[in-house]
């Protein structure tokens, strides 16, 4: 229905609802005036308010007609912007993150809106200087799940709503959505909790949920995570990593690993990749296997999984040299891994279930280790 037409009609509406209060007044007063006066005007003015009734009427059943046709309209967009996103997936091919365009057609677009732009700027809103709340190191969702978690191999969230809940070894419990998401929050951020009732909880999770509605549940899709990067017949060198970071990642990062403000928006940093405020030790990229695969897709810029920049050696040496740099220490060791035999060959923190040194745990080989933890399934 026609937006203007909308507002003519409705203060049209307006005006006679006006009117009549008005002559409704008058016919309220007719007694202060002479009899034959009052007589005379009465009548006339008592049909004049009927119609004017009828009208109104009339004007609003037009106006709750133009808001059930607009409602319908909106539910048929809505059904086809899902219908879209549902027929784009393709199990056999990468995923794809839906069109963010469409968001505008949904109920919630500005919760859902809202939790695209806490992923893409989280400092500006839950960082040291956030306008909502200060709980956080300053980094935003997107350092670690690039492009507001939509790109392929790039830690993206399209298998979240499907796998969501799921048992963790890390934690040796169910987790949910909500869960997950404070996790990064305490690790990655190295910061506080989110409320799980908070406008800002429900708009994450609203966010994730309209990314990866289209993925089956219990599906993970192709271009989810990360790439997997072959092990190393050695143990992967710091020192080299050194000489490759100063060649390919201090000009975005910094040579003490702070970050440096971005050329396009000098009131934003690249992330700090150690150092007080940067991720803690408990956090996912604090492995080597996740961040030799997280760098491997991504970095440098413009690196992809079928163009990457890094050789499968420069990955896992630039990741041992990273994760060699101070941190903030692992808020949670008391903890992780209640089940030690569960923890994964490159959890760098003892006690361990097997004989193998901390630093092998930590820089490889990895080998042996996964030799053993396979052994022992047996």
């Amino acid at each position: 229905m026609d937006i203007p037409l909308i507002t003519i009609t409705f203060i049209a509406l307006a005006g006679v609802l006006y009117a009549i209060s008005q002559v409704s007044f008058v016919l309220k007063n007719l007694h202060r005036q002479p009899e034959h006066q009052a007589a005379f005007l009465f009548a006339p003015l008592n049909k004049f308010r009927f119609g004017l009734a009828f009208l109104s009427l009339g004007l609003a059943f037009f106006l709750g007609l133009c808001w059930m046709q607009g409602r319908q309209a909106h539910q048929k967009q809505l059904l086809q912007a899902r219908s879209q996103i549902l027929a784009a997936y393709d199990s056999s091919k990468v995923w794809q993150a839906p069109d963010p365009y469409l968001i505008l057609k949904e109920d919630h677009k500005d919760l859902i809106l809202y939790g695209r732009q806490l992923i893409s700027n989280t400092s500006d809103f839950l960082g040291p200087r956030g306008t909502v709340r200060r709980m956080s190191n300053g980094m935003n969702c997107q350092n670690c799940h690039l492009d507001a978690g939509t790109r392929p191999f790039g830690n993206n969230y399209s298998a979240v709503l499907a796998t969501y809940p799921k048992f963790r070894a890390r934690s040796a419990s169910e987790e949910d959505i909500t869960k997950r998401i404070n996790d990064c929050f305490l690790r990655s951020l190295n910061g506080d909790s989110l409320e799980a009732g908070s406008r800002e909880m429900k708009a994450i999770t609203a966010y994730i949920h309209w990314l990866g509605q289209a993925v089956p549940k219990n599906h993970i899709p192709l271009g989810s995570g990360l790439v997997k990067v072959d092990l190393l017949q050695r143990p992967a060198d710091p020192e080299k990593g050194k000489t490759l970071y100063l060649a390919k990642c201090q000009s975005c990062h910094g040579a003490e690993g702070q970050g440096l403000p971005k050329p396009e928006d000098p009131l934003s940093n690249y992330p700090p990749l150690w150092g007080k405020g940067s991720y803690n030790e408990g956090a996912g990229l604090y492995r080597l296997s996740t961040f030799a695969g997280y760098v491997k897709a991504n970095m440098p810029f413009g690196a992809t999984k079928d163009n990457p920049q890094l050789s499968d050696e420069e990955a896992w040496d630039l990741a041992a040299f990273v994760n060699s740099q101070p941190r903030p220490p692992h808020p949670f060791l008391a903890r992780d891994w209640p089940v030690i035999s569960q923890k994964p060959y490159d959890h760098p923190f003892g006690p361990f279930a097997d004989t193998f040194p901390a630093d092998q745990h930590k820089y490889g080989p990895y080998q042996p280790i996964i030799a053993f933890q396979k052994s022992k399934t047996k």
